[in-house]
């Protein structure tokens, strides 16, 4: 089944194994239970490929840990949706794309909560399909909908979401994966749909990230797939506020995005050609 998923799509399965291995380690920052079963016999070939280009065995590693960011990722976006989430008047989650996310399946959600998955149909489909006899732990809805085309927003919202209420929306593994128009579209049209106070979180690369000679080797294994990284800023700020976000842009291994796991030394912001990944939260203004 995993032949019906697009390149950027098979991109979720690589989270899911990343998840799986995170799941198996004494030290893990999070516990997924069902990463292994979304992900099946595909992960060690995922895994295997990723760790060929970030721990070359000829020389010293030059790229960022893929397993440490993504296990940091994860438990950031973890703790911060689910602290929102015991706000009352919280009311909505919505994370898009979903792809092989289940933190609707293993984390415990306030009864008052809502969650919207939107993603492709494929992907959703395929997801079903591995989770089959799993209930949600919340009041679950999914979206069959691709983020840059015209018509999500409206599917959103005929899927019961409500725009006059706060909501809070995951970006996760999204904005990097397309076009830099289709990037400010998706921003502008989640920022029409979410009332004031809503929080905003997404991850971002800046744009050196997409062109320094040493991140050839990860760049690589994502175009090889059909997917390469296609945008990123070097201002996620000033970015997110011309949609009316107040942010802050938390880089991994600063604190609060560290849990003892990133083993690279973190550049001041104003260091230029260095590549960077940015966790991005905040409020509509």
């Amino acid at each position: 089944m995993t032949d019906l998923l697009n390149p950027v799509e098979r991109t979720a399965l690589l989270t899911a194994a990343l998840r799986a291995a995170e799941t198996r380690r004494e030290d893990r920052l999070y516990e997924d239970p069902y990463a292994a079963r979304l992900v099946g016999a595909a992960g060690p070939g995922l895994l295997a490929e990723v760790r060929a280009a970030t721990f070359p065995p000829d020389r010293p590693r030059s790229l960022p840990s893929t397993p440490d960011y993504n296990a940091i990722r994860t438990r950031f976006f973890d703790d911060l949706l689910h602290g929102v989430a015991q706000d009352p008047d919280m009311t909505q989650i919505v994370v898009a794309p979903s792809g092989m996310d289940s933190r609707a399946y293993r984390l415990r959600w306030p009864g008052h909560i809502r969650y919207f998955e939107i993603d492709r149909p494929a992907v959703l489909e395929f997801k079903a399909d591995r989770l089959q006899g799993v209930a949600p732990q919340v009041n679950h809805s999914t979206v069959a909908a691709d983020l840059t085309a015209d018509d999500w927003a409206a599917r959103l919202i005929g899927a019961g979401y409500d725009p006059s209420l706060p909501s809070a929306w995951l970006l996760e593994g999204l904005l990097y994966y397309i076009p830099e128009p289709d990037a400010h579209r998706a921003l502008e049209r989640v920022a029409a749909l979410s009332a004031p106070g809503s929080l905003i979180a997404a991850d971002l690369v800046n744009a050196a990230a997409l062109a320094l000679p040493h991140m050839r080797g990860l760049l690589d294994v994502f175009a090889n797939w059909g997917c390469p990284w296609l945008f990123g800023s070097e201002e996620p700020e000033a970015l997110f506020d011309q949609y009316g976000f107040d942010v802050e842009a938390t880089q991994p291994g600063e604190p609060g995005a560290d849990f003892g796991r990133w083993p690279d030394p973190v550049p001041p912001r104003g260091v230029k050609n260095v590549r960077r990944v940015f966790f991005v939260h905040g409020r509509r203004r």
